[in-house]
């Protein structure tokens, strides 16, 4: 992507006079948070995460082992977001934590593709099918506890595994898997399992607006994104608020 658009890193992408990662840091604060990190190893990364007020933040060999580093560094609650996230909006980010149920270790944000398809018609995105609908995720996250920490270490386990599905599937449970292969199994069911494969209160909540779902992985999410922020400034879709 960062070829593609002429820059030296992804988070550098501009629209307008705002790079990526200046959108999402100032989605970030907008929201209320006042301690904002960047996790990232690139000089012109850590330079524009500067100018902005975030803390940089060296990154791991992964997202995964960055937000284990993140979580032990800066402790809980902790949010958890990405710097392509082009469109990331503060009262997502207050609707999110406001719902997050009492008890709760994790919690995930996803939208349905219903409203995928309703706020981004033709964006592509992954979906994961269960028995509830299909469902695609907003990039945002919750480590409301330092319990959070033994849910990253699952998903660092997963990363590990990765070229090696049987080991993913003797972690994960051959039952659950397969419940969810035949699309017997609901995103709240898979959710709460997983959590609990984990040691922790895990949680998921829907996000209604379909946006959340978008971010910046391939040239037409760029194109959508320029387009849409386009028809913003011209009055006739949608402003983030962040930018209001």
């Amino acid at each position: 992507m960062a070829v593609h658009a002429g820059v030296s890193d992804k988070a550098l992408i501009a629209f307008g006079e705002e790079t990526m990662l200046e959108r999402v840091i100032m989605a970030l604060r907008a929201a209320g948070i006042g301690h904002v990190s960047v996790a990232a190893n690139s000089p012109a990364v850590l330079a524009e995460a500067e100018r902005h007020g975030a803390m940089p933040f060296p990154a791991a060999a992964g997202p995964s082992a960055s937000t284990a580093n993140a979580l032990e560094e800066l402790g809980a609650p902790l949010i958890v977001t990405t710097g392509d996230h082009a469109l990331l909006n503060s009262e997502w980010i207050r609707d999110f934590v406001a719902r997050v149920p009492d008890g709760a270790d994790v919690a995930v944000l996803l939208a349905r593709r219903e409203a995928i398809e309703v706020a981004a018609p033709g964006s592509r995105r992954t979906y994961l099918r269960f028995a509830d609908g299909d469902w695609s995720g907003c990039n945002l996250f919750l480590l409301a506890t330092p319990r959070a920490i033994d849910a990253v270490r699952l998903w660092q386990a997963v990363e590990r595994d990765r070229k090696q599905p049987w080991r993913i599937v003797r972690r994960l449970g051959v039952r659950l898997l397969l419940r969810y292969l035949t699309r017997r199994l609901t995103l709240v069911e898979a959710i709460t399992a997983l959590g609990q494969r984990a040691g922790v209160s895990a949680t998921v909540v829907e996000c209604a607006d379909g946006l959340a779902a978008v971010d910046v992985d391939k040239p037409s999410d760029l194109n959508f994104v320029r387009a849409f922020l386009g028809r913003a400034d011209d009055g006739t879709a949608r402003l983030d608020d962040v930018n209001a």
